[in-house]
């Protein structure tokens, strides 16, 4: 089979305008009008909701006060180490502003974990939440980055945000915004978005601004956003509609969709700061949210809690997941909670900027299994184990050339190498293809394990793994989990010191499993955790050239499941 096209981009995607100029400055086609009324931003707690014009003021008083306070420029690095806040979007926009790059950061992480961010990507910059602050100020100073250069969203002993916005306008500009030059937004980065490779640490995708606009418009031509192709109780994304904001901002799945898709949609962001459950059912009641956009483990919650029956859900008329495969028996679960809900999935990449497919507007329900159809503009094909290219209907490894695609790993040329490939990117995941476009995951072909939708790299855990006196070898797999769709599970060889203590004393075996699932939790962030468990074993499996042979302990883990699940 030849390559799948899908159906071109029919609409125009500007190449000199950075985000903030595109979603605060300028119209689209595809484009909603916003109407004045309808706030882009909701504060949960409060309810106090931010306009387009106020969104607008404090991104200009924040680049500001940036600019006068730091000096901050052209090519500097701000790190947003927070959990949702409704200034997020504030603090990527006005650094964006003065030419800047956002690099966001996963709020649970340690110092340690921190630390490689702010080395890997010269941070020049931290703006963090009081509940980070401790471990921004200890990561900072690691990193020589003086701690008056930490700022917060929320008030603490450091410099905020807000008093910088105010700074900056009740000053005189200390800035001039750029103007892109004519293709320039496709080369000029805008993020250094973090994703977890097969090996090592995770690495920096570089995203330009392009990368994420380009997204949105593709998103909204596949989703017929602004058409009438419908009665208006029928279209899927309409200016007015609320979404739950509860995915996290620093993940490319809530950065895309929810920071800057569902503004150009004129729908309004309920921002949620910390998914607990029974208090997001409160917030989507309380703020009549139509719009939630999910991954399986929230999925299985609103399947399976028995809080649901406490709620009248009726207002929510879409339900959109991704980040990991959602298998079809949710999927009908989820149905008949829901009866008067759309519901489907979407499937994308931070290497791809966001969305690569998204089910169809074509139906009510998502075709059950599949990732959704490919989007507008991409173009698709499907390389089975022996090199050669699958037809319809048949498995391998989907490589995707997709217009949003990133620029590349920061300062890691084989790794860029191996995933963008003479203008291919190469998604490491096995898929069908059917002839009407729909995208189904089969597997995953590089070792990356889906965590609640977050990446998790065995070949990290197994660096950290060896630090523990204990460890002489160690295989990290992924376990099927119903909630969390994965879980690590650590297969170890143990030194010859352990072996000879659980000689003398069985009941040591428990106390060394504890013991190195405690050294783990101590060193890595909680999804990282090795919550399905430690085994023992003589020797792990490698091949000649000394390679793991995950897949053999991925079986073997997978037989040992199902082992205690009869028992």
């Amino acid at each position: 089979m030849a390559e799948i096209y899908a159906p071109s981009l029919e609409t125009s995607v500007p190449d000199d305008l950075t985000l903030p100029q595109f979603i605060l400055d300028s119209s689209h086609p595809l484009r909603p009008i916003p109407s004045s009324h309808v706030p882009w931003f909701i504060e949960d707690a409060s309810g106090r909701g931010v306009g387009h014009e106020e969104v607008r003021a404090r991104t200009y008083g924040l680049a500001n006060g940036l600019s006068l306070r730091f000096g901050l420029k052209e090519n500097d690095l701000v790190v947003i180490f927070s959990p949702n806040h409704i200034d997020y979007p504030v603090g990527i926009w006005a650094t964006h502003r003065l030419g800047g790059i956002v690099s966001c950061a996963n709020p649970a992480n340690n110092i340690d974990e921190l630390l490689h961010q702010l080395k890997v990507v010269h941070a020049s910059l931290i703006i963090a939440h009081s509940s980070s602050l401790h471990t921004a100020l200890g990561a900072a100073q690691a990193a020589g980055l003086p701690s008056e250069r930490v700022i917060t969203f929320d008030e603490s002993n450091q410099m905020t945000v807000d008093t910088l916005i105010q700074q900056g306008l009740r000053s005189e500009p200390n800035f001039v915004e750029r103007r892109l030059r004519k293709g320039e937004a496709k080369t000029k980065v805008a993020f250094l978005s973090f994703s977890s490779g097969t090996t090592g640490k995770p690495k920096a995708v570089a995203i330009s601004h392009f990368g994420p606009i380009m997204n949105v418009i593709l998103m909204a031509e596949h989703q017929k956003v602004n058409k009438n192709y419908a009665p208006w109780e029928e279209q899927r994304f309409r200016p007015g509609d609320v979404l739950a904001g509860a995915l996290p901002f620093f993940h490319i799945y809530g950065l895309v969709l929810a920071l800057h898709f569902m503004p150009f949609c004129s729908i309004s962001v309920v921002v949620i700061p910390k998914f607990n459950f029974t208090e997001f059912l409160d917030s989507v009641v309380r703020h009549r949210i139509n719009h939630l956009q999910l991954v399986p483990p929230q999925i299985v919650l609103l399947c399976k809690h028995p809080a649901m029956k406490n709620y009248n859900l009726d207002c929510v008329r879409l339900v959109m997941c991704g980040a990991a495969p959602l298998s079809a028996s949710l999927v009908d679960q989820l149905v008949k909670i829901l009866p008067n809900a759309e519901i489907g999935q979407g499937y994308g990449m931070t290497e791809a900027s966001g969305t690569i497919a998204m089910f169809s507007v074509d139906t009510k329900i998502g075709v059950l299994g599949s990732a959704g159809r490919l989007a507008p503009g991409i173009v698709a094909k499907v390389i089975k184990h022996d090199g050669t290219l699958a037809g319809f209907n048949e498995p391998g490894e989907l490589q995707v050339k997709i217009p949003s695609v990133a620029l590349g790993y920061l300062n890691n040329d084989e790794a860029t190498k191996e995933t963008f490939v003479d203008g291919w990117l190469r998604t490491g995941d096995e898929v069908v293809i059917r002839e009407d476009l729909e995208v189904f995951i089969v597997d995953r072909l590089k070792e990356i394990m889906k965590v609640k939708g977050f990446q998790v790299a065995p070949a990290e855990l197994e660096g950290c793994l060896l630090d523990h006196p204990d460890v002489a070898d160690t295989c990290v797999v992924p376990i099927s989990d119903s909630y969390s769709g994965e879980l690590p599970m650590a297969f170890v060889v143990l030194h010859a010191n352990a072996v000879k203590r659980i000689a003398v004393d069985p009941a040591e075996v428990e106390r060394v499993k504890v013991s190195i699932k405690k050294h783990v939790a101590d060193n890595k962030v909680t999804y990282k955790h090795l919550a399905g468990g430690v085994e023992f074993v003589d020797v792990i499996p490698k091949n000649p050239s000394g390679k793991l042979l995950r897949r053999v302990l991925r079986d073997r883990a997978r037989d040992l499941v199902q082992l205690k699940s009869r028992l």
